[in-house]
């Protein structure tokens, strides 16, 4: 097949760094989606109790204070507090040196589609109950959604442009695509990228339960966020972080770094019409894969392995696997990671372009946790029950937002 490799338009993936429910690290995580499909963390949030979906997927032993220090810590929301937890992880990865850089060649593009929403709940319970005077002066520092972004430019001495993206749930793709144009500008020669997110907020599950869009299955959480099986109900929020490094090839070449992978192509549409709700037809789901792979000077027919944005409802599921079968037909291996760490919104892009880096590194896909009866409208290779070992070339990360909002990848093998 062709494979769009060493050329100047693509980025080479130099590290990653992920926080995640299914573990804390990319190796953890790793580990976690590919050995097993039982999910970690997930269960009874204590900030939802009394919800007709009362549980999510947290980080265990995510202590921002012994992981960054009380003082640094305590500037930052719990998804600030990830970002910089996961780019830590991705720079020393990619073997560079934060104090030696030349940070005003670096970037940070972050997306998220909340922010610091729960705290901002907190406060204005506050408001209501206490009075403006015992409002924290932190929340114009803490609920930006640009707050991730910012704490990782300042923990990093980044000084080259940073960052925030908010698509929805398409956020982390569309901040890594916008790494790739600004590296291909000229603009930097390090990019940190991805995404993070931390809601487990009433008001946010109270609208989601609105919509119809959460599962339901209090009685097993675990198994309650099934993409692609004909018995799924809906998401279950997560959350966590995942962040690359992204640089030009030039630059990579030059100091030597190991490549993981190549960001080769990306493109971005929108369904103008799509609020809650993608097109039946997945109009603008199918426009950004295809400008994707035009961008990479690929074809749908070099894809081997697609990491979907599988979120487990009904419709979404559907017309992803429709839109995915149309324009790559039925042989890339398809997977969705979200049942291992949950939906984590505007940071599940930002996670699962670092899951496909480390499949096409690794040459191994991880299973759909939870898919024990495939929905027989869904006419792609769904990969269920254990990972599975091929020969990977070319993969692609698709993702899709509530507004319409859709996104693309292409990766391929360095």
């Amino acid at each position: 097949m062709k494979v769009a490799r060493g050329t100047s338009s693509a980025a080479a993936v130099t590290g990653v760094g992920l926080v995640t429910s299914a573990g804390i690290g990319a190796q953890r995580t790793w580990d976690s989606v590919t050995r097993s499909t039982t999910p970690k963390g997930v269960g009874p949030h204590p900030a939802l109790q009394g919800m007709s979906c009362d549980f999510s997927y947290t980080v265990g032993g995510f202590d921002p204070e012994v992981l960054l220090g009380v003082a640094t810590s305590r500037l930052m929301d719990r998804f600030s507090q990830m970002a910089v937890v996961a780019a830590r992880e991705a720079v020393a990865a990619a073997g560079l040196d934060r104090n030696v850089w030349d940070g005003d060649r670096v970037a940070v593009v972050i997306g998220s589609a909340h922010g610091g929403l729960p705290f901002y709940d907190e406060q204005n319970a506050v408001l209501g109950e206490r009075g403006a005077r015992r409002v924290s002066p932190k929340v114009g520092l803490l609920t930006p959604v640009s707050g991730a972004a910012d704490s990782v430019c300042r923990d990093l001495g980044a000084g080259g442009p940073g960052l925030a993206v908010s698509t929805a749930c398409a956020s982390g793709t569309h901040a890594i695509g916008t790494a790739l144009q600004l590296l291909r500008a000229g603009a930097c020669d390090i990019a940190v990228a991805g995404g993070a997110e931390s809601v487990a907020s009433r008001l946010l599950v109270a609208g989601a339960n609105q919509l119809k869009a959460l599962s339901t299955r209090r009685d097993d959480p675990a198994s309650a966020c099934r993409p692609f099986d004909a018995d799924r109900d809906g998401f279950v929020l997560g959350e966590g972080a995942g962040l690359l490094v992204l640089e030009s090839l030039e630059h990579a070449r030059a100091r030597g770094a190991t490549v993981l992978a190549e960001i080769a192509g990306y493109g971005a549409a929108t369904d103008p019409e799509a609020t809650v709700a993608p097109d039946p037809e997945g109009a603008g789901l199918e426009r950004a894969l295809r400008a994707a792979l035009a961008d990479a000077d690929l074809s749908g027919a070099d894809v081997d392995h697609v990491n979907a944005h599988g979120t487990a409802t009904v419709v979404n599921d559907l017309v992803e696997s429709a839109v995915i079968a149309r324009v790559c037909g039925q042989r890339p291996l398809v997977t969705s990671t979200k049942a291992m760490t949950g939906h984590t919104l505007g940071a599940c892009g930002g996670i699962e372009t670092a899951l496909t880096v480390l499949a096409l590194h690794h040459q191994l896909v991880p299973p759909t946790a939870n898919l024990t009866s495939l929905d027989p409208g869904v006419l792609v290779e769904v990969v269920a029950k254990e990972a599975r070992s091929a020969r990977l070339d070319c993969a692609v990360k698709t993702s899709m937002g509530f507004g319409g909002f859709t996104a693309a990848l292409v990766l391929t093998r360095a």
